[in-house]
């Protein structure tokens, strides 16, 4: 059965989509968010822990400073494997249901 645009929107299976889709970008966006707010605010109150020396030419700040940086391409990659796994899949399926 073929439905129209206007129950497609007011479906369920839509909005627990558009529901998901939400939590997980809220949650990603919030963790992003303490990672690199929690590095500016440890370089305010406590620059000494950042200035020990790790070895001959840097400091302890540079490796947690590269550490944010792969931590927003490690929460990038998993919003993109959902996003291949499970929200393309499923705006697929209800684009099916829209064209039948």
């Amino acid at each position: 059965m073929q439905k129209s645009t206007h129950e497609m929107l007011e479906s369920p299976e839509f909005k627990k989509l558009v529901s998901g889709t939400w939590t997980i970008a809220t949650v990603l966006t919030i963790v992003l968010f303490i990672v690199y707010y929690g590095y500016i605010i440890l370089i305010a109150v406590n620059k000494p822990f950042l200035a020990q020396k790790i070895g001959v030419y840097t400091t302890l700040g540079i490796p947690i400073g590269v550490g944010v940086i792969i931590a927003a391409w490690v929460l990038t990659a998993i919003y993109v494997s959902w996003a291949n796994r499970v929200l393309d899949v499923e705006v697929s399926r209800l684009v099916a249901e829209v064209q039948k």
